[in-house]
Order: C-alpha cells, then structure tokens, then sequence
C-alpha cells in the first residue's frame, strides 16, 4: 500500500521507516511524533515539511546526506531503505 507521494504506508515499512530514524538520527533529531531533537537547533522530523517537500531528500539519501554542520554524519540508504524512511517521515508529520 502507498500513499499519495508513493512512499509506502503499510506497518512493516513504518516500522522499518522509523527504526532507521531511531539508529541513525535519533542522537540528534526528534524522530517521533511528541519526542524532543537531542541536539539544539536540529529539526524535529515532523516539522521537515514545514521545511521542504520531503520527496527532496531522496536524492540525497541516495547518495549521502551532506549538510553544512560536520557534526551530522553522512548516511547514504538503500532505495527500499530511503521508501520505508520517507513513508515513515510522510506518517509522522504535523501539517
């Protein structure tokens, strides 16, 4: 099952989605619906499409997200990895 932007909504990929937010960006980000961002000034997931449209960031996980502050690590998914994450991101956001 999909939803509008084609990212899968089905629970197995949400789950998958979300547990890949918690290993790799939970040390800084909000990954939740009611969590807090670790690091100051690191944006909560359900605020990104406050941000940008969520579908710009599958490039870049393709290839590696590559940001301004060197403290984020470059983290670079599979392509069923980047659907499953950005369904889960699509699930969780507050707008």
């Amino acid at each position: 099952m999909a939803s509008d932007t084609g990212y899968p909504t089905d629970a197995a990929s949400l789950a998958s989605g979300r547990e890949l937010a918690e290993i790799h960006c939970a040390a800084c980000h909000a990954v939740a619906v009611d969590d807090v961002s670790a690091q100051e000034g690191a944006p909560a997931f359900r605020d990104l499409s406050k941000l940008y449209p969520l579908e710009s960031l599958e490039e870049p996980l393709a290839e590696g997200i590559v940001t301004a502050h060197e403290n984020m690590p470059e983290v670079a998914f599979a392509p069923d990895d980047i659907d499953a994450f950005l369904g889960y991101l699509s699930s969780i956001q507050s707008n």
